[in-house]
């Protein structure tokens, strides 16, 4: 049921559509400049870390904004609980901005990475923010749509991103690529402020200030030790000791089992146990998120290593992905109810599982490259089906009280999901002895991620429930 302190509209009533326009153009543009800020980097670093002398710090300023943004998430989310939306908005946004200017007007390495891991933080809990904004604000019939627009405002940056990141870098300075985004942060704000203003806080049983839900700094400490797990991963990968040589994998092992259970406390009861309905949504998003991410960072490597292709080709497949991740995404926004969730979940797992099935076939048996290529479209496709429906599922199966902890929980499901992965693949990847062997590794162990998606996908609602 809607909130009664919203406006009373027709369910047919579009998102670009009043009073939904300014929120949904405002929302989706907070979510492009996130999006496009964090690709944007990952174009210009080695240009920064040369000027800055930085090469030893160069991997931490892509890991300290993950592993900070798990803080973000988890603070934004219990503050979302307790009162409302706006003003933990109104913080990661600044945050965000704070990072932003730290970044772009760093004159050394450990500078720009400190605006990073600000930024970082800001930038996790604004994604929760919005999130419980489209609950309060959005009625749910509308949600497969806000959050396919999403989709789409996250896609469309890696499409323009790195190209306009380069030519700001070539013609004015590196610098910009963080300073330019602050004057478009707050315009976008300013869309929302109206909205946020109207959105009374989540209001005590009784009257009672204890009847609010508590604030929970324990899971602040649990976030931490998850950010510190993940960091020391990603700096297990590169550590060396010849004297015992089995130490690196031993270290990510602790890493990784560190993370774990830090992150219990952080998701709903039962999801690493894969319980059916809401724990087995978040465990699918993260099981999804480690699949995809984890193995198309190695696709432009393989085709670049293996077939020869140059660096401008190979980033294709990419783009190929990109447009139809938003292509289905706008698709099962469309068809609303009359795609069950369950079914996009499983057909949407399915989907990136054989996706990386081909790309692993395509370096372990010598396939034609135009097999990977094809495949990762059928990966961006399934991922535009299964990840807004798992948005939809994780608001429709929360309540007032618990908006912000479950939104969170997706949020860190994506990201520890997504860094994990990446850590774990670059172990994998250095473990064998031949460029064949190293690549089909990571698209094996990719796999193994996928097929885990694939059966939880089941999971993701009760045996009797509905699925959609």
């Amino acid at each position: 049921m809607q909130d009664p302190t919203l406006p009373a509209v027709h369910h047919a009533t579009g998102i670009f559509r009043p009073p939904y326009f300014w929120v949904t153009v405002g929302t989706c543009a907070l979510v492009f400049l996130a999006a496009f800020e964090s690709l944007a980097v990952t174009t210009i670093m080695p240009l920064v870390s040369r000027e800055l002398n930085g090469g030893n710090l160069y991997a931490l300023a892509f890991a300290g904004p993950l592993a900070t943004g798990v803080i973000g998430m988890v603070g934004a989310g219990n503050w979302s609980d307790r009162r409302g939306p706006a003003l933990p908005l109104y913080a990661s946004v600044a945050l965000f901005v704070a990072g932003l200017l730290v970044a772009g007007t760093s004159v050394s390495m450990p500078m720009l990475v400190s605006g990073r891991l600000v930024q970082g933080f800001g930038g996790g809990a604004l994604t929760v923010a919005l999130y419980v904004l489209v609950a309060r604000f959005y009625p749910g019939t509308l949600h497969p749509r806000i959050f396919a627009a999403f989709s789409a405002a996250w896609v469309v940056p890696s499409l323009v991103g790195p190209v306009a990141a380069g030519v700001v870098a070539q013609v004015f300075s590196w610098h910009w690529v963080f300073l330019g985004v602050v004057g478009l942060v707050i315009p976008a704000l300013a869309m929302i402020v109206p909205v946020l203003r109207g959105l009374d806080p989540p209001e005590p049983a009784g009257g009672a200030e204890g009847s609010l839900p508590p604030w929970a700094p324990a899971r602040l400490g649990w976030a931490a030790l998850a950010a510190l797990a993940v960091l020391g991963l990603n700096l297990s990968a590169g550590l060396s000791i010849p004297a015992f040589p089995p130490a690196k994998a031993l270290l990510a092992v602790a890493a990784v089992v560190l993370a774990l259970a830090a992150v219990r406390p952080l998701v709903p009861a039962g999801t690493l146990r894969a319980r059916r309905g809401l724990p087995s949504v978040i465990l699918s998003r993260g099981l999804a998120s480690a699949a995809f991410f984890g193995a198309e960072v190695y696709l432009p490597y393989l085709l670049i290593d293996q077939f020869g292709f140059p660096p401008t080709l190979a980033g294709v497949t990419l783009t190929g992905g990109a447009l139809a991740w938003a292509g289905a995404a706008a698709v099962q926004g469309r068809m609303g109810p009359r795609l069950e969730h369950r079914r996009a979940v499983r057909v949407g797992s399915l989907m990136v599982l054989a996706a990386i099935l081909l790309a692993l076939a395509t370096a372990g048996l010598h396939w034609p490259a135009a097999v990977a290529i094809a495949g990762w479209v059928l990966a961006g496709g399934g991922m535009g089906l299964l990840y807004p429906r798992l948005s939809v599922m994780t608001l429709a199966l929360s309540s007032k009280d618990n908006e912000g902890f479950n939104s969170s929980a997706m949020s860190i499901a994506d990201s520890l999901g997504g860094a994990l992965s990446l850590a774990a693949t670059g172990i994998v990847f250095a473990a064998f002895t031949t460029a064949v062997q190293s690549f089909a590794g990571v698209f094996a162990f990719t796999a193994a991620l996928g097929l885990a998606a694939v059966l939880v996908a089941p999971r993701v609602t009760g045996r009797q429930g509905p699925a959609g």
